[in-house]
């Protein structure tokens, strides 16, 4: 509709005082930004972050295939842009960061993954800090908790956090989050806010239980990023909710709550929310069966990462319970009810990746054992929800109410029966063998990995990233390892396109390539990563660390 746009324009431009216009980013392209700069105002972009979610503390490398545009997704009518040639803008920062842009990049964070339950991760903030003028961006804003609170009918009389018992609600509802708040505020400004700043208020409120409050709350807290990061079976913030999780089926034929994934829909076949980095469970299994390397970072690992996390929260929420202050206090009852629910989330999505991936083995190679392993992993993981979901329902309305659709209504109990019946059909299911199932002799080994505690490689490796390149010359770069053999990966900071593998030549203990001079003329800022081969281990450089905090790739932006 231009011709809207430029009457709205014009109208901006003749009002006799300045305005910002800020544009949502999705299905802009070349045509509404030089309306918009025409207009002599200053023009902000407005990026999502992570599509309508939360992930990790970094801009993903890579958009879901659903968001590549392909002939077959091309639309008509209002949506002929944004679901079509400039499909690739819906859910990350598209091809926006072009020299000499007329305009401001915004992030922005969408409030799917977080929305009602407490949450506070100081290392996770200060990654967000840090990635907010990626590329020279102008910053991120966040929607506030209870984001959802209220629209569509789901405004109700009683507090809008939901309590069942009137005592536990705050007499405003940012009291709840008021943590919340101090560490967005604090470190998405400074991310090297001294510690000392979040501790006071926890001490205020806990005395010596402070430091088990800190620790529980953190490592609970990485647990859902973690979740929409690597398995996110719609980006749509209406549709998943991964809080209060509307079960999709491990076993096929079932009808989806979740449109935009990959079909057949499958718990085993949706998309991670950076599929660069992370593998689905059917890509994971296909490979190892096939033996063919993968780098990429796998179901099990990190099923085991969300069990990791679960076990320290719990740990540190056994010391916040012994040693807190006022533990009759609604406070401490709030904190303690949120940390037990996202463990048990956290704890139910590492036993359910564990049973997909076992089902994908029996699906694939006929292994009954594979079958029994997901039966019991399944129901560990339906157990983990019952006991979770029981408790819940005395603390929770039975109504958390965030719009009309059944996925944004309800409580963790009434997602059980769901549940349930999957269970249920994977032991229907098991009990004949897929006929088309082809043996495969790594498939023993690839189910002794599902329960062992599944670990990444660790190799060795250094590299220093050039503040600078030159347009029109190749970029070189060295890489000290001991590994056998080194590939370099690099791309165009721009969502539409794909990466380029290319093998980097040893020379002595370091490697050596260089992004050729051809692709470095280019209006778009450069960002490449590493990965590293030993026998049959392969590992990134850079790798994610023990927090899951830092950027996993390089990215140049600036010129000589």
């Amino acid at each position: 509709s231009y011709d809207f746009w430029q009457t709205l324009f014009q109208a901006i431009k003749n009002c006799g005082r300045p305005i910002e216009i800020d544009m949502h980013a999705k299905g802009i392209n070349q045509i509404m930004i030089d309306m918009a700069n025409d207009t002599g105002m200053t023009v902000k972009l407005g990026c999502k972050s992570w599509a309508e979610h939360m992930g990790l503390g970094y801009h993903q490398a890579d958009i879901r295939e659903l968001e590549i545009p392909r002939p077959e997704r091309m639309e008509t009518g209002v949506f002929a842009v944004s679901n079509g040639e400039r499909r690739f803008t819906r859910y990350g920062y598209a091809d926006l960061f072009q020299q000499d842009r007329k305009y401001n990049l915004l992030f922005r964070l969408w409030p799917g993954t977080q929305r009602h339950l407490l949450w506070g991760d100081p290392k996770t903030v200060a990654a967000y800090s840090r990635t907010a003028h990626f590329c020279g961006a102008s910053g991120l804003e966040l929607c506030e908790p209870l984001t959802f609170k209220g629209r569509e009918g789901s405004g109700h009389p009683g507090g809008r956090c939901d309590y069942a018992d009137p005592a536990l609600e705050p007499a405003m509802d940012w009291q709840k989050f008021a943590y919340t708040y101090l560490l967005w505020g604090r470190l998405l400004y400074n991310p090297d806010t001294a510690p000392e700043v979040w501790r006071r208020s926890l001490s205020l409120s806990f005395d010596a239980g402070a430091a088990g409050a800190e620790v529980a709350l953190a490592n609970a807290s990485k647990l859902l990023p973690l979740v929409t990061t690597a398995h996110l079976p719609s980006a749509s913030n209406h549709a998943f909710w991964p809080e209060i999780y509307t079960s999709m089926a491990i076993t096929p034929g079932h009808p989806s709550p979740y449109s935009d994934s990959p079909k057949p829909y499958r718990f085993a076949t949706v998309s991670p929310l950076d599929p660069q980095l992370f593998s689905s469970i059917a890509e994971f299994v296909a490979d190892e069966l096939a033996a063919k390397p993968n780098p990429k970072y796998s179901p099990l690992v990190v099923a085991q990462w969300l069990q990791n996390f679960a076990n320290t929260a719990t740990k540190a929420l056994d010391q916040f319970r012994a040693d807190a202050a006022r533990k009759s206090s609604p406070e401490f009852h709030r904190w303690e009810e949120d940390l037990l629910i996202q463990i048990a989330v956290g704890r139910f999505f590492s036993s359910k990746m564990r049973a997909a991936t076992a089902f994908e083995i029996f699906l694939l190679a006929g292994e009954a054992e594979a079958g029994k392993l997901a039966l019991a992993q399944y129901e560990q993981a339906r157990n983990i929800w019952a006991v979770m979901a029981k408790r819940a329902a005395t603390i929770y309305k039975s109504d958390i109410d965030s719009g009309q659709i059944p996925q944004r209504r309800g409580r963790w109990d009434d997602r059980l029966p769901a549940i349930e019946t999957d269970v249920n059909d994977l032991r229907t299911a098991l009990s004949t063998p897929p006929a088309d199932a082809k043996p495969s002799p790594n498939s023993s080994k690839l189910i002794s990995a599902i329960t062992a505690g599944s670990s990444r490689p660790t190799l060795a490796a250094s590299h220093v990233s050039p503040t600078a390149f030159s347009p029109g010359k190749p970029l070189d770069l060295t890489l000290t390892t001991a590994a056998t053999a080194a590939d370099l990966y690099y791309r165009h900071v721009n969502q539409g396109e794909r990466w380029v593998q290319t093998p980097m030549q040893k020379t002595g203990t370091a490697f050596k390539s260089a992004i050729p001079a051809a692709y470095t003329q280019s209006v778009y800022p450069l960002q490449y990563y590493f990965v590293l081969h030993r026998a049959t281990d392969q590992a990134y450089h850079p790798e994610f660390n023990a927090d899951l905090s830092n950027e996993p790739y390089f990215s140049v932006w600036h010129r000589s």
